[in-house]
């Protein structure tokens, strides 16, 4: 029996949403703007639209999740985004649980049942 490619995508999407949130907070320990942001997340096979990243961004730094400034030194201005206190506990704690829910899951897909 053939899933429709529908279904599937919407499925790979639901869960694929907040791994976005944690690898952003992740990656951003290490300052970075937008658009290079969307390459190394693209390098790591993590792909994401711009037309979700920079909203994304917009709404964890106005959470408090993120901190960003302006770069203005070279000829073209970069918002620069970092992890705040916050974020890293946050990406800490979503860690923890991406780790448990995983071993769950392998523990499922092993045929071990409760």
């Amino acid at each position: 029996m053939d899933i429709d490619e529908g279904l599937v995508a919407g499925h790979l999407q639901e869960l694929r949403r907040g791994t976005v949130v944690l690898a952003c907070l992740t990656r951003l320990r290490t300052p970075d703007y937008g658009y290079a942001l969307l390459g190394s997340l693209d390098a790591l096979d993590l792909q994401v639209d711009a037309n979700t990243l920079y909203p994304l961004l917009r709404r964890l730094e106005k959470q408090g999740l993120l901190t960003s400034e302006w770069n203005t030194a070279e000829s073209r201005p970069r918002k620069f985004y970092r992890t705040s206190p916050a974020g890293d506990d946050l990406a800490a704690t979503l860690t923890a649980d991406w780790d448990r829910l995983t071993a769950s899951l392998h523990r499922l897909a092993e045929g071990e049942l409760p």
